[in-house]
C-alpha cells in the first residue's frame, strides 16, 4: 500500500522541478528559436522540415514503447535495464546504417541535394538518443525532475549558444543541424554523470519478451502518431516551396513550444505517480480529475491568448518577414490547447497496461485524420487546409481519447467534458474581449502586445472568479506552496554558507 503523504510530496516536488525543467528547456529553446529566426532564412528551416518526419519515426523504433514500459514496472532489475539499453542501441546503429545508404533517396524525393549530407550527420543524434534512454528512464522513475533540470539546462545553453555563433558566422542551415546533434549528445553525458548506472554484460531473452509484449504496441501507435503528425511535413515540402514549409515548420514548432510547456510536466509527473496508485480505483480517479482540470484552466487560456496576440507578437519578436506564419501559428494554438488532456487520458491506458487499447485509439485516430487531409488536398485547400485538419482532428481525438479512458477509471467522457467545459467557455471570451481590445490600441507593437496581455490576465482571472472555477483557488495555493517550499531552500542554502 502506498504511502499517500510521501507520494503527495514527492508528487509535488517532482511537479516543482518538473515545471522548472520544462520552463528553463522550453524557454531557453525559445530564446534560441527566436534569435536563428532572425539571423536564418525561412529556406533554412524549411530544408531541416524536410527530414523531420524521418527522424521522428527513427527516434520511435529506437525506443519502441519500451521506456515507458520500464517506468510502468514497479520491480525492475538490473537485468531489465541492461537488456532494454543494449536493445536501444543495437536498433539506434542499425537505423542510422540504414538512413545513411538511403539519404540520396531521400534527397531525390525533395530534390534537395544538400540533404544527403545533412542527413548522414543528423542522423547520429539516433545513436546519442539510445545511449541515455535508461538513464532517463531511471530519474523519471524515481521522480527526479531536479537532476533532469539540470541536465536540460546546462544541455540547452551550451549548444544553443554555439549554434548561435555558427548562425551569425554564415553556416546557415548547419547551425540548426548542429544544435540538434550537440544537445542531445550533451544531455546524454551528463546523464551517465549524474545518474551512476552501467549496464551489466547481460541480455535476457525474459526481460525482453516482458517488456515487449506491453512495449510493441505502444511503438506501433507512435508510429502511427509521429507518422500522421509528421506527413504534414512532406506533403508541404513535396507541394510547395521550401519558404513556405519554412513558415509552417516554425509555426508548429512556436505552438509546440507553448502546448507542451505544460502537457509535458503533467505526463512526465503524472504516470509514474499514477503508476504507483494504479491498483488504488478511488485515489487514482480523483487524482486524474484534479489533474485534468487543473491542466485545462491553465492550457486553454494560455493557448487562446497566444492565437489571439499573434500579429503584434510575430511583428515584434520575429520581424515581418514571419508573418505569413501567423495564420498557420493561431489555428495550431487552437488544436494546441486539449494537447495535456490527450496526453493525460492516454496516460491512463498506459497506467492500466492497456497498450492494445493504446494501438486501437491511434488506428481510429489516423483513420480520422486520413479524411481530413483527402478533404483538404482534394478541395485544393493549400497548407491552410491541412492545418485546419490538424485542429479538427485535435478535437476528434479528445472525444475518442476520452471515450476509452472512461472505460478504465469510471470517469466518463461526457463528466469530462462537463468538467472542462467552463473554463474552454471562459478562455474563448478572454480571447475574444483580447482581440477586440487590439483594435483601439495604438499600432505600436510593444504597447499594444503588453495591454493586450495585462487584459487577458485580467479577464480570465475575473470571468473564473465570476464563474466559481475551483481551480483558480486551488493553482494561486500550489503557488504558495511552491513559493515557501523554494523559500526553505533559499533559508538552508544560506544557513549552510554561514
Amino acid at each position: 500500500m502506498h504511502d499517500s503523504k510521501e507520494l503527495k510530496s514527492k508528487t509535488i516536488s517532482g511537479l516543482i522541478w518538473s515545471v522548472a525543467d520544462v520552463l528553463v528547456n522550453h524557454g531557453l529553446q525559445f530564446v534560441i528559436q527566436l534569435v536563428l529566426l532572425r539571423l536564418l532564412l525561412p529556406e533554412h528551416f524549411g530544408i531541416i522540415g524536410m527530414i523531420l518526419i524521418v527522424l521522428a519515426i527513427s527516434n520511435s523504433i529506437v525506443d519502441s514503447g519500451f521506456s515507458q514500459a520500464l517506468i510502468r514496472d514497479q520491480h525492475t532489475s538490473q537485468t531489465d535495464y541492461s537488456t532494454v539499453f543494449y536493445f536501444n542501441l543495437f536498433i539506434a546503429v542499425s537505423i542510422y546504417g540504414v538512413l545513411f545508404m538511403a539519404s540520396p533517396v531521400i534527397s531525390s524525393f525533395y530534390g534537395e541535394p544538400q540533404l544527403i549530407a545533412i542527413l548522414r550527420v543528423l542522423s547520429l543524434v539516433l545513436i546519442a538518443n539510445a545511449l541515455g534512454i535508461v538513464q532517463r528512464v531511471m530519474l523519471v522513475k524515481n521522480v527526479d525532475f531536479k537532476v533532469l533540470a539540470k541536465i536540460n539546462a546546462v544541455a540547452f545553453s551550451i549548444s544553443g549558444g554555439i549554434t548561435i555563433a555558427l548562425a551569425l558566422y554564415g553556416f546557415g542551415v548547419w547551425s540548426l543541424v548542429f544544435n540538434t546533434l550537440a544537445m542531445q549528445s550533451i544531455q546524454t553525458l551528463m546523464l551517465w554523470l549524474f545518474n551512476r548506472w552501467m549496464p551489466s554484460l547481460v541480455f535476457n531473452r525474459q526481460s525482453f519478451k516482458k517488456y515487449l509484449k506491453f512495449g510493441y504496441k505502444l511503438l506501433l501507435s507512435g508510429l502511427l502518431h509521429t507518422f500522421y503528425n509528421n506527413l504534414f511535413f512532406v506533403i508541404i515540402g513535396r507541394m510547395h516551396t521550401t519558404a513556405q514549409l519554412g513558415f509552417y515548420t516554425n509555426a508548429v514548432k512556436l505552438s509546440d513550444t507553448a502546448s507542451e510547456l505544460l502537457s509535458t510536466t503533467v505526463q512526465r509527473v503524472s504516470y509514474p505517480v499514477l503508476s504507483k496508485i494504479q491498483d488504488d480505483e478511488e485515489v487514482l480517479q480523483s487524482g486524474f480529475r484534479k489533474i485534468i482540470k487543473l491542466a485545462a484552466f491553465i492550457n486553454f487560456p494560455v493557448m487562446v491568448g497566444l492565437a489571439a496576440i499573434a500579429t503584434p507578437l510575430f511583428n515584434l519578436v520575429l520581424g515581418e518577414k514571419w508573418i505569413p506564419s501567423v495564420p498557420y501559428f493561431q489555428l495550431l494554438c487552437l488544436a494546441g490547447m486539449l494537447y495535456p488532456l490527450h496526453a493525460l487520458n492516454l496516460n491512463i491506458l498506459q497506467v492500466k497496461g492497456r497498450s492494445d487499447l493504446f494501438l486501437l485509439i491511434e488506428v481510429i485516430k489516423c483513420g480520422v485524420l486520413t479524411v481530413l487531409i483527402g478533404l483538404s488536398l482534394a478541395l485544393q485547400l493549400g497548407i491552410i487546409g491541412l492545418v485546419w485538419a490538424v485542429v479538427l482532428n485535435s478535437y476528434a481525438s479528445l472525444y475518442i481519447n476520452t471515450y476509452f479512458s472512461a472505460r478504465e477509471i469510471t470517469y466518463s467522457a461526457k463528466n469530462q467534458m462537463k468538467d472542462i467545459f467552463p473554463m474552454y467557455l471562459i478562455s474563448i471570451c478572454m480571447g475574444v474581449g483580447v482581440l477586440l481590445i487590439g483594435f483601439f490600441l495604438p499600432d505600436s507593437g510593444f504597447i499594444r502586445l503588453v495591454s493586450q496581455v495585462s487584459a487577458g490576465v485580467a479577464l480570465y482571472i475575473l470571468l473564473s472568479r465570476l464563474a466559481g472555477i475551483a481551480e483558480l483557488n486551488i493553482l494561486v495555493l500550489l503557488l504558495l506552496d511552491v513559493l515557501k517550499r523554494f523559500r526553505l531552500l533559499a533559508s538552508r542554502k544560506v544557513r549552510v554558507e554561514r
